[in-house]
């Protein structure tokens, strides 16, 4: 992905609230669809899941009792990236976050092997 150098704190920001906010989980998987306009990346976990009443306002920055800058926080940062993120789970079996990233912002290579792990017939 071609993207802002946060990424990396993007994605500690959507394991931490996993392991801090969702109760039960105990995976967190990453995985990705390649779309005809993009590519989803999805981050997910099998915790309590996020109620309406939260979704609402998740990605918002909260000021007051508690200063919350996560989420919108990770919102803000794929925005300069040009990239949208979503959350799509279901309350009670998970969370799930959907990173939209456009058509022309990732690439996927062909992992190299080391010269003596390749295979050099019979």
């Amino acid at each position: 992905m071609y993207s802002d150098p946060l990424i990396e704190k993007i994605f500690a920001n959507l394991i931490e609230n996993a392991v801090r906010h969702g109760k039960t989980t105990t995976r967190i998987t990453f995985s990705c669809k390649e779309m005809v306009d993009g590519l989803i990346l999805i981050c997910e976990d099998d915790g309590a899941g996020i109620s309406p009443k939260d979704k609402a306002r998740l990605f918002d920055r909260s000021v007051g009792e508690k200063i919350r800058f996560g989420l919108f926080f990770v919102r803000e940062c794929l925005t300069l990236s040009g990239m949208t993120i979503a959350e799509t789970g279901k309350p009670g079996k998970g969370a799930r976050f959907e990173i939209a990233v456009p058509k022309g912002a990732f690439r996927f290579t062909v992992p190299r092997l080391p010269d003596d792990a390749r295979y050099r017939g019979p």
